[in-house]
């Protein structure tokens, strides 16, 4: 078996950010939160980096990170475009959004040839996690179901002080596998406590409520699953919602849990989560680099 590879999704735009905030540096150095995840990765064994990006910023994407740090790994690029729908059907007129993050990691089928890693450009996931995902997908075999893993996140460790987040909320059974993953929009702190809200009502939710930030760890099974379902919701949701609707990961492994076709297994990690969902943020994750440069979990200089 090929060692595993790690996929980064890095082809949206940051419409809240404001930018294009997977190559916004966040130390004095111009290291961007790629960089550390990247310097993670290393550390836990993954050679094999293929990045998910727009054709149109592959040129910025070569000079921040191939440019750098490109004779460390084997840095690849695979291209989410619009236009790669599946045959027969047509792009809907006005259509300018992407088909989301299982067709980001569809448009990289060509190149993984292991079981892989998937993880988004934009979030600081800590040294923790990688080290969990690489060495469950090392021993990578499936059963009588496709054995698939997450990284699991306290729910408190992953918000931001300026504004609301999205988090699919977890629920797992006694052995730790995922039994359910509910997509909750708008979660913010609120009087000490976290609430959702929906239709205008708040619902707290516990503190260490296990959540997603998209680390998953698949078999290469789940690329031919999602090249079906792929198809699947150009007949039924597209029609429906021509615009707007997306195929997101998330789903095709809900969709697979409640049909028995696969078992997740969550692997928690206590490491904190950071990112640059709004302009605001930035000054936070700044600070956080330079506090794990502290306390010598980064060199100051990362790479020589």
């Amino acid at each position: 078996m090929n060692k595993p590879v790690l996929v980064i999704m890095a082809a949206g735009m940051g419409s809240r950010y404001g930018g294009l905030k997977q190559i916004d540096p966040v130390d004095g150095q111009g290291n961007k939160i790629i960089d550390f995840s990247i310097y993670d990765a290393l550390q836990a064994g993954f050679e094999k980096i293929i990045f998910v990006i727009k054709k149109e910023h592959e040129a910025d994407f070569r000079a921040c990170i191939s440019d750098r740090i490109g004779n460390r790994a084997n840095i690849l690029y695979a291209y989410q475009e619009l236009t790669t729908i599946p045959e027969g059907f047509s792009i809907p007129e006005g259509r300018v959004k992407p088909w989301g993050t299982g067709h980001a990691m569809l448009s990289a089928a060509s190149l993984i040839d292991a079981p892989f890693a998937v993880i988004n450009a934009d979030d600081y996931y800590g040294r923790e996690a990688f080290k969990l995902i690489y060495d469950y997908l090392s021993s990578y075999t499936d059963k009588e179901k496709y054995c698939y893993a997450m990284v699991g996140y306290e729910l408190q460790k992953t918000l931001t002080e300026n504004g609301s987040v999205s988090r699919g909320v977890c629920e797992t059974d006694a052995d730790g596998y995922l039994t359910d993953i509910v997509e909750r929009t708008s979660i913010t702190w609120k009087d000490g406590g976290i609430v959702y809200t929906e239709d205008g009502k708040d619902t707290p939710l516990p503190t260490d409520s296990t959540v997603s930030m998209n680390m998953w760890g698949f078999g290469e099974s789940i690329l031919r699953e999602a090249k079906q379902r792929f198809i699947a919701f150009f007949k039924e949701n597209v029609p429906a919602n021509p615009l707007k609707s997306e195929f997101f990961l998330p789903f095709i492994v809900d969709a697979m849990l409640k049909e028995d076709r696969a078992e997740v297994k969550v692997l928690k990690t206590k490491e904190k989560w950071f990112g640059v969902t709004y302009q605001e943020d930035k000054p936070f994750v700044q600070e956080s680099i330079r506090r794990l440069k502290a306390e010598g979990v980064y060199p100051e200089v990362l790479w020589d």
